[in-house]
């Protein structure tokens, strides 16, 4: 069977600070309350998104892998990460602000979970008046400042905080100290990995277990990235129907196509599958005669093999995302 434009089911995940966007505004069907992210694109074991569209639906992100190999993901994403499938994406829409939080880098997340690190990068789709994320320490920090500072509870004290409006662009290696403030919403692309160190969780409790969550403060300590950085945010010029680089790392790629009307999109010349997040407005493209409609809080993946599709109508924002 030859592949084409795939679609998946997300998966809803309960956080506490989760709030009501991912339905009234990515207009996402599920039921319960405090949804925080949508997972679009998954591989992890017991959280695999299943296609929704075609001859493929109902096979799992990993079957697809297992059937088509190089097909779907490209020789040199196989050369690179084998057959794990090797990013997860989301949307995330926070009501509240997230936990002050850190993700270790390969080598200790596989010595220590047997999981790869996490390196990610955040769009901001929506951003209320005064939203603000958590990014670095502001200034250049020892160790035993920060062990002092988690014990008497001014870690916050040290952190950089920055404010966010629609479109800002921030990258999150592994090692950066993070946290993701109230009343955003934003697209996420992260490498295949649950593992995260909170470091403060604002005294709060879990509705939901009646219980605070658990911190990993010595655990971070030889994780976190002590250096300060002059801009955390990443500067690009968005440019209509041109695909503008943006985050370029040894684990993905991102551009931002900010695209009206047609255009001709040729991906022959990657060795990688491609995935496409629509982060705003909406669009159709055509693949192998076949129109497809895509719009904000969308995500669909391009095979290997799928070289070339052709965008056709309105006004959209979509990032392009490779390996």
């Amino acid at each position: 069977m030859n592949l084409y434009p795939l679609f998946f089911t997300p998966l809803f995940k309960y956080r506490l600070w989760g709030g009501t966007k991912l339905r009234t505004v990515l207009h996402k069907e599920f039921d319960g309350d405090h949804i925080g992210e949508s997972w679009e694109v998954s591989g992890v074991t017991g959280s695999e998104t299943i296609v929704s569209n075609g001859p493929l639906a109902g096979k799992t992100l990993n079957e697809l892998i297992a059937s088509y190999g190089a097909d779907f993901l490209g020789e040199a994403v196989i050369d690179k990460f084998g057959s794990h499938f090797p990013l997860l994406i989301k949307f995330l829409d926070t009501e509240k602000p997230l936990s002050v939080q850190v993700h270790p880098g390969d080598a200790i997340a596989k010595a220590r979970h047997d999981s790869y690190g996490k390196n990610e990068m955040w769009y901001i789709m929506d951003a209320e008046p005064d939203a603000e994320i958590i990014v670095g320490f502001e200034n250049d920090t020892k160790p035993e400042d920060y062990t002092q500072a988690v014990s008497d509870g001014s870690i916050i004290d040290l952190l950089h905080k920055e404010n966010v409006s629609k479109g800002d662009i921030i990258h999150i290696p592994a090692g950066r100290i993070h946290a993701i403030g109230a009343g955003i919403m934003l697209a996420e692309i992260q490498q295949t990995s649950d593992v995260t160190y909170r470091v403060y969780d604002y005294d709060r409790v879990d509705a939901k277990t009646g219980k605070k969550r658990d911190l990993h403060t010595e655990q971070a300590t030889d994780v976190l990235d002590y250096n300060g950085c002059e801009n955390y945010k990443t500067p690009y010029n968005a440019e209509l129907n041109t695909s503008v680089p943006v985050i370029e790392d040894h684990y993905f790629t991102t551009a931002v196509l900010d695209l009206e009307g047609e255009l001709l999109r040729d991906y022959s010349h990657q060795d990688s599958f491609t995935i496409l997040m629509c982060v705003a407005g909406s669009t159709s493209f055509i693949y192998d005669d076949k129109t497809y409609n895509f719009k904000q809080g969308q995500t669909v993946i391009l095979p290997a093999k799928v070289n070339t599709i052709q965008f056709i109508s309105a006004r959209a924002t979509i990032l392009e995302v490779t390996v």
